[in-house]
């Protein structure tokens, strides 16, 4: 036998792998992927440099496994132009990122906030006087951090900013791989265009965080998949993310406006709050949209009356969004369920300018509450 040949036998001695029927392919390779076989000792001995190998003895299927093995040095994963991340492919959680804004020099930052609204006159009287209570003083310094948080923009350069992008993104479309974070995958999503960073005005990086703890947090994934799913609808479409971005600023203002002061008093805590403020009136908004048949057209009318209805109440949104989400978790409540919607088809949400919070004139309409 030919040298090659004896250095196999020897390799295999003892340990003879199971043949298919036309005595070709060792079916011990069938179950290895590509990876493996690099260092299979058999398939170094079956590609080692000598001389008297006659390819006639080796079937195609093992070339075709020389082939891919030589290659597998060349593969790279599919992290698009601009993915950035010091570790490909890992999401990040919420606390992780927040933890980087409690550690980076946001002083620059911090100068441009104002915690509260500032009032005159008889207004000022009015709050005083009946308006809610001031946040403790031990909770400003957490109060000022959201804050600052949303007068920051989207830094791509930042690889921790990349993984929130990349966290959401894979979250929402169950994605494996990373993806470019400028490109027309991110309009799928709900922005705007190419570029995330375009839409973050009036809520900055805040809004990215909210949407991170809605897909992060167990308890939220399946509120915020079925919502997704909602703005995908045919008809009943609206993009996702930057109606996201809305409520965030909604929840900036309530913030501003002393309007959680009496539930962060009472939990002590003001992160937490402002992102179960941020859930709780984002399933407010999904529950209108999905009962009231509401389009596109209706977006600036139906955010403007969210917010109103938010800073009057938000201990009711919270409960309510504390029985939501008992009900899923004992597999009882679907915002979506089986739908059945009505009227022309609605244009496609690119082509669409969509209407901030503010844009609008006061308009009332009334809804229902999800029990």
């Amino acid at each position: 036998l030919p040298r090659r040949k004896a250095k196999v036998e020897s390799v295999c001695a003892g340990c003879s792998p199971p043949y298919d029927a036309d005595n070709s392919a060792p079916l011990a390779f069938r179950g290895l992927p590509i990876s493996e076989l690099k260092n299979h000792s058999i398939l170094r001995a079956l590609t080692a440099e000598a001389d008297g190998w006659e390819p006639g003895v080796v079937s195609a299927e093992v070339l075709r496994a020389q082939e891919e093995w030589e290659a597998v040095d060349n593969i790279q994963p599919e992290t698009g132009s601009q993915a950035s991340s010091d570790q490909p492919g890992q999401l990040i959680s919420f606390s992780e990122a927040l933890q980087h804004f409690q550690t980076v020099d946001l002083s620059s930052f911090k100068k441009r906030i104002q915690p509260t609204i500032r009032r005159t006159g008889l207004a000022a009287l009015r709050h005083c006087l009946f308006g809610p209570p001031k946040l403790h003083q031990g909770l400003r310094e957490e109060r000022d951090l959201v804050l600052t948080i949303a007068q920051c923009g989207l830094d791509s350069q930042d690889p921790v900013h990349g993984r929130v992008l990349q966290t959401i993104y894979k979250k929402l479309t169950g994605s494996r791989f990373d993806c470019a974070l400028h490109g027309d995958h991110w309009e799928d999503l709900g922005f705007q265009g190419a570029n995330p960073a375009t839409d973050l005005r009036g809520a900055g990086f805040l809004a990215l965080l909210h949407l991170l703890y809605l897909v992060m947090d167990s308890k939220t994934l399946l509120m915020a998949q079925e919502i997704f799913r909602l703005s995908r609808h045919h008809i009943q479409q609206f993009p996702f993310c930057l109606m996201s971005i809305n409520i965030t600023r909604i929840a900036i203002q309530a913030l501003r406006e002393e309007c959680l002061s009496r539930e962060c008093n009472r939990q002590q805590k003001v992160i937490p709050v402002v992102n179960s403020f941020y859930a709780a009136t984002f399933l407010r908004l999904a529950h209108i949209w999905r009962t009231q048949q509401k389009t596109i057209s209706d977006s600036g009318f139906v955010l403007k009356d969210l917010e109103v209805l938010a800073k009057k109440s938000p201990r009711r949104l919270l409960k309510t969004l504390e029985i939501y989400l008992t009900r899923v978790s004992k597999g009882q409540a679907s915002l979506l369920g089986a739908q059945k919607c009505s009227g022309p088809q609605a244009p496609h949400s690119k082509d669409l300018t969509f209407t901030g919070v503010c844009d609008l004139l006061p308009h009332s309409s009334e809804g229902t509450w999800l029990i």
